[in-house]
């Protein structure tokens, strides 16, 4: 099927661009809720949907990267200036970040980690949805994602946790390729050839 080779296509060439190298256009609110509706297009057991999402978009971007900053800067106030502008555009990379929250939980029948997979396969889901409408995507998650002293300015509420961040815009460089794990790394074969 000529969808088939398509997918198999993209796959073949995937690459992330960093969220650094992303500029305007973003995507607009319609095409980000088709992206996140693509994105939650995953293995569910249970149908909890134990994920959600936030978009930044923005102003609120800078505002919450500076309050991030002022976290960063207390835990380091020897920080370089390089860092510190680093600290302070955390969320402005790219026109629209999504963070896509783990809800996962103690449930009778679904594992807690297989809750957390699938919150990581809506991150990988996102990431291809952005690049099926077209623009760069980069899943980042970086020191705010494991500090719960960030997660009120985030948005992130008790008991939930950061699957990651997920930048999207416009690539103002062509994306460059980057050395792959070799099969026979990362391969166990068990059994005989069928």
């Amino acid at each position: 099927m000529k969808t088939e080779i398509k997918l198999i296509d993209y796959l073949s060439t995937r690459r992330s661009i960093p969220a650094f190298q992303m500029g305007e256009p973003g995507p607009s609110t319609e095409e980000v809720e088709a992206m996140l509706t693509l994105a939650s297009r995953v293995p569910d057991h249970g149908k909890l949907a134990p994920w959600r999402f936030i978009v930044y978009r923005g102003a609120e971007r800078k505002r919450i990267s500076e309050a991030l900053a002022k976290i960063a800067m207390a835990d380091k106030p020897d920080l370089s200036e390089e860092m510190v502008k680093v600290e302070n555009t955390r969320l402005t990379r790219a026109p629209v970040v999504i963070a896509v929250i783990s809800r996962a939980a103690p449930h009778f029948k679904v594992p807690e980690w297989e809750q957390v997979m699938s919150a990581g396969a809506v991150c990988l889901n996102l990431v291809m949805a952005a690049n099926a409408h077209g623009y760069a995507s980069n899943w980042l998650t970086e020191w705010y994602a494991f500090d719960t002293r960030a997660y009120p300015i985030l948005g992130v509420n008790e008991g939930e946790k950061v699957a990651g961040f997920i930048h999207i815009g416009t690539p103002t460089v062509p994306p460059t390729e980057r050395p792959r794990p070799a099969l026979s790394d990362i391969v166990t074969w068990v059994g005989d050839d069928v």
